[in-house]
């Protein structure tokens, strides 16, 4: 069994293809195939520079690597098809000798006016065959006159069918088809020849791909035969949509694969994710490992429906997976989002953020902290002084953070404080998340920080007490009268 991911590179690799690339390489490690990777690169007015490494570093992120293909090797090189052009020449050599294709000399002018003509008739726009009317003397004259010229296959009368995994025999009118061009006047194959000749050479048994394929799928099958060869099997994965039931596009969030990774996304979250877009297992568990993935993977349950691309679900399953990492390996998977802090110091505030997080660009914020001291206390912890029940609220605060910085000078920090901050609130008539908050406050410059007294124990008794005075000073410079009150 060989599947194939076969991308042209004119672009990122987008979260529609990177499905398409983990569904071929699961459905290859579930029966013990190979998954190869083919450059289709005979496009060359679309190429993108840099293209193709960004599409191998998404791959390499993911953790998908190919079999054969570049870099790889293996047994059918080259992998690239702008390297094969004498043998796609061959094969449409071939093809125009056994009538099955022929020359089109028609113009650009000629095809558009065709086109335009067909869309006020309201007609379906397709090739009009003018050429195919050509005697054998006109073609010969033509082609030694060295006119440009295109290759187009020679569609025949009647029915084709096309198998498909999960829709089984789908049957195609003939006459619904173009006579497609095959080899361009560059002297580089469209995508339905090279593909077919490749898939074919390359000993390709199924051909996974998306769902706009599917109504190109009679004419490679078409190809197929006229070539006298056996087509693989095909499967097309169902469309990938936004939440608002339209083509996912960039609208919708982030537009490459590696974009998700900038966001914060562990890679195997997103291959979670990507699995179960247009994929069931057939059962309610939806946390799955890219081992578990690999077992469980069964290609008869890719769904025909379209798949709605849910970020909420990404965050969820991204979550999931962030806690089922130990502490050091979050620790290094945060490290490039968290670059303020030492190693020791990370690793150690690692497990206070863990059940707090659902993306890794979460927590740079949640520990600045430990790095960057307080500059004010927020306006809004004590109101501006308008009239005595304002002023005795300060004069409350005050008194509250002195007795938490004397609890901070004489006692252990850590966990164990936390009756005695609550007996700090009874003695106040305070609530204890008054007082909890206050001292957050205090110490972080926050509201949202991990859990207080563990996020105190990491900055240690001096720093904290360094913090308090400086939140003590900044409410004493409140009071009425205060020079810089």
């Amino acid at each position: 069994m060989r599947v194939r991911f076969a991308p042209s590179p004119t672009g990122a690799l987008h979260p529609g293809s990177a499905r398409t690339v983990l569904f071929n390489y699961l459905f290859a490690r579930r029966e013990g195939g190979a998954f190869v990777l083919r450059i289709e690169d005979t496009d060359r007015a679309r190429l993108g520079e840099g293209s193709l490494e960004t599409i191998l570093d998404g791959m390499r992120w993911l953790g998908l690597q190919w079999d054969e293909g570049p870099g790889v090797g293996g047994p059918h090189a080259p992998y690239f098809q702008s390297e094969r052009l004498e043998i796609y020449r061959a094969e449409v050599d071939r093809l125009l000798a056994m009538g099955s294709a022929y020359p089109c000399f028609c113009s650009r002018e000629r095809l558009d006016e065709l086109r335009q003509q067909q869309q006020r008739q309201r007609r379906p726009t397709r090739y009009d065959r003018h050429c195919r009317g050509l005697t054998t003397e006109d073609v010969a004259r033509r082609l030694s006159a060295g006119e440009a010229h295109v290759v187009r296959m020679d569609i025949p009368e009647g029915r084709t069918t096309v198998t498909d995994v999960v829709r089984g025999d789908l049957e195609f009118e003939n006459s619904s088809q173009d006579d497609q061009v095959i080899l361009k006047s560059d002297g580089f194959p469209t995508y339905h020849l090279a593909a077919t000749v490749d898939d074919h050479l390359m000993e390709i048994t199924h051909v996974i791909r998306g769902d706009e394929w599917l109504a190109s799928s009679p004419k490679h099958v078409m190809l197929y035969r006229m070539l006298g060869w056996d087509p693989p099997r095909f499967l097309h994965m169902p469309l990938v949509l936004g939440p608002d039931k339209t083509k996912l596009s960039k609208r919708h969030g982030a537009a490459a694969v590696l974009e998700y990774r900038d966001l914060g996304y562990l890679p195997e979250a997103m291959i979670n994710f990507l699995a179960l877009l247009g994929w069931s297992p057939g059962t309610e568990q939806d946390f799955f490992t890219i081992d578990q993935l690999t077992r469980s993977f069964d290609i008869t349950r890719v769904q025909v429906s379209p798949a709605v691309f849910d970020i909420a679900r990404l965050d969820n399953l991204n979550g999931q997976h962030i806690r089922a990492l130990s502490t050091q390996a979050l620790a290094s998977a945060l490290r490039p989002y968290v670059r303020d802090l030492s190693d020791a110091l990370l690793l150690a505030a690692t497990p206070l953020i863990q059940e707090r997080i659902q993306r890794l660009t979460e927590a740079g914020p949640l520990l600045r902290f430990l790095v960057h001291r307080p500059t004010e206390m927020p306006e809004d912890l004590v109101p501006r002084l308008k009239d005595a029940a304002e002023t005795e609220r300060l004069e409350q605060t005050i008194a509250v953070v002195q007795d938490v910085r004397q609890l901070f000078e004489n006692e252990v920090i850590g966990p164990q404080l936390e009756p005695r901050m609550r007996s700090v609130a009874a003695d106040r008539g305070w609530k204890p998340g008054d007082v909890f908050m206050v001292t957050r406050v205090a110490l972080t410059g926050t509201r949202v920080t991990p859990p207080l007294l563990e996020s105190a124990q990491l900055l240690g008794r001096a720093e904290c007490l360094v913090r308090l005075d400086f939140g003590i000073g900044e409410l004493i410079c409140r009071r009425p009268g205060s020079k810089t009150g």
